[in-house]
């Protein structure tokens, strides 16, 4: 697939500052550009790089100003990113999908396969089951019995979906995640623990994408959700009874405590953890290895373990590094005080 400069910036709603027949067939990073190559500048950072670039077109902001002679096409738009983002899902979209049942794949005769699917090898869709319309089943993925994947879906290979869980459409579910195991969920016991059935599920409401080894947990009782839009990354645990707001991205080896529930557009960097039952609030964000102990109300960013407010952490990572010096000047203070009772005990 080819496309000129002049139909990207048609496309994306940009202009053409050069050569609007500069065609490209591929897209490459700006600093390892090659002739037929889009390439996308948003970080400041990799400014440089623009000036000797091999690219034939390069996608960037409307107000930027070249400081020096640029030999690629630039293509203007709003946001460079999201433009090179639209346009890789452009790219993918035009690739042709699998079709087709796999002789190897176990599909139940009381399953409902939707038209366009593809089941590969080994996979393998349990009584009850239902695959939407246009959905790939990769390799030795297993869909238990009762539950449901919608349209426009890829699950990839060794994803395990549950009994009865719920997966919505246009999602993404990647190598090894685990929709739907049992809550972690015991009862002590003079001699142990006693399991708690987890009788309820899971369910992944549509244009969810889910990383990794992943896991979300069925509930104790009713659902474990995560709501539509939400990205999460790899090895993130979403524990029992669980509710990830809409929108929200949750970075890798995150973990979500039972019960707790997060509000909408949240951003949880990696390593995070919230306790159970907790409250968390719309537009919140936890920097890498946030712990959160206490409910946090909308809009607050967070940082720290336990978490606090951001600008707090700051003046408190400032006032660790000088622990040092105050200590020594706490002691040499001390020091003096003990010498001036001395001096006033002895008159």
């Amino acid at each position: 697939m080819e496309f000129t400069a002049k139909q990207i910036a048609e496309f994306l709603g940009g202009t053409v500052d050069g050569n609007e027949n500069a065609s490209v067939n591929t897209f490459a990073k700006i600093e390892e550009g090659v002739p037929g190559a889009l390439s996308f500048l948003s970080n400041v950072k990799y400014t440089q790089y623009l000036y000797s670039t091999k690219s034939s077109v390069v996608l960037v902001n409307k107000d930027f100003k070249a400081e020096q002679p640029v030999s690629a096409t630039l293509v203007r738009v709003d946001n460079a990113y999201e433009s090179l983002a639209k346009l890789m899902s452009l790219y993918a979209s035009m690739k042709p999908g699998r079709t087709g049942i796999s002789s190897l794949a176990s599909v139940s005769e009381k399953a409902k396969i939707g038209k366009n699917v593809y089941i590969g090898p080994f996979a393998v869709i349990e009584d009850g089951a239902t695959v939407g319309d246009n959905t790939q089943i990769y390799p030795h993925v297993v869909i238990g019995e009762g539950a449901s994947v919608g349209n426009d879906c890829i699950i990839y290979p060794n994803v395990t979906i549950y009994y009865a869980c719920k997966v919505g459409n246009r999602c993404i579910l990647h190598s090894g995640c685990v929709i739907g195991a049992d809550g972690f969920g015991f009862a002590p016991t003079p001699n142990g623990y006693n399991k708690i059935p987890q009788i309820g599920i899971a369910e992944i409401e549509d244009d969810v994408e889910i990383g990794a080894n992943s896991c979300v947990d069925r509930s104790t009782m009713g659902h474990t959700i995560v709501h539509k839009g939400v990205k999460l990354d790899n090895m993130v645990q979403i524990a029992h009874n669980v509710e990830i707001g809409e929108h929200t991205v949750i970075s890798a080896q995150t973990g979500i405590a039972g019960s707790s529930k997060l509000g909408s557009w949240c951003m949880l960097g990696g390593q995070s953890g919230v306790s159970g039952h907790l409250t968390i609030g719309s537009k919140v964000s936890f920097g890498a290895k946030t712990g959160a102990l206490s409910n946090v109300p909308d809009g607050e960013p967070m940082m720290g373990y336990p978490a606090i407010g951001y600008r707090n952490f700051l003046r408190s990572s400032i006032l660790v590094k000088q622990l040092p010096e105050m200590d020594a000047t706490v002691r040499s203070l001390k020091k003096e005080i003990e010498e001036l009772k001395a001096k006033l005990e002895s008159r």
